[in-house]
């Protein structure tokens, strides 16, 4: 899959941000599209951070009429537990958000944790070629820089496959064109991310 789309199938709306689909995440978009063959009415939503994923199940929500618990890792068990049943009940779907699916997510409670051994799970991988390029342009875009096709593709050789990595190098990048208020150059990203520790040299 080469080409970027919004997830789930649905046009974009004036409340939706931009979600990218790509390989790296196309199946957990999938997953959550397909929620109506769902085993129970419960999935689980996992990526590392600044993935997208509370925005994609924000979407999910929206659109489904669902509802999700973010960080679902650090919620009480007790409390999760509660809402996977409340879901089945009443037959509207949950997603639970987490950096890791168990055994990755150390849970305690035996009963929640054959809950969740139970239901789907949605897996938003490392940022692939096409992502990276496509996230950087959008949020050197929605940051006013104007930076030119060749720097993109120099970031995406080099920075770090992962979405943290990909943030930082962003802010990194918009901090300096602030500072000196001049256009973002290979060269001068080089000098910044380097010093950063964001790239090799």
């Amino acid at each position: 899959m080469s080409q970027l789309a919004l997830p789930l199938g649905w046009p974009p709306t004036p409340g939706d941000d931009a979600f990218l689909v790509t390989p790296s995440n196309a199946r957990a978009a999938q997953v959550l599209e397909g929620w109506a063959a769902w085993p129970v009415q419960t999935a689980l939503l996992v990526g590392p951070r600044r993935s997208g994923r509370t925005l994609l199940a924000r979407i999910f929500a929206g659109k489904s009429g669902g509802d999700l618990i973010d960080d679902a890792d650090r919620v009480d068990e007790e409390v999760l537990f509660h809402a996977w049943n409340r879901a089945q009940a009443a037959r509207r779907p949950l997603v639970l958000v987490a950096e890791r699916a168990p055994p990755g997510w150390a849970v305690r409670l035996p009963d929640l944790r054959s809950r969740l051994a139970a239901s789907p799970v949605a897996q938003i991988g490392p940022p692939d070629d096409a992502l990276v390029r496509a996230l950087l342009s959008m949020q050197f875009d929605r940051r006013g820089l104007d930076v030119r096709p060749d720097l993109i593709e120099w970031l995406a050789a080099r920075i770090e496959r992962s979405h943290l990595a990909l943030a930082r190098t962003v802010d990194a990048l918009d901090q300096a064109a602030m500072e000196t208020r001049r256009r973002l150059s290979i060269p001068a990203a080089r000098q910044v991310l380097h010093a950063a520790g964001l790239v090799a040299g």
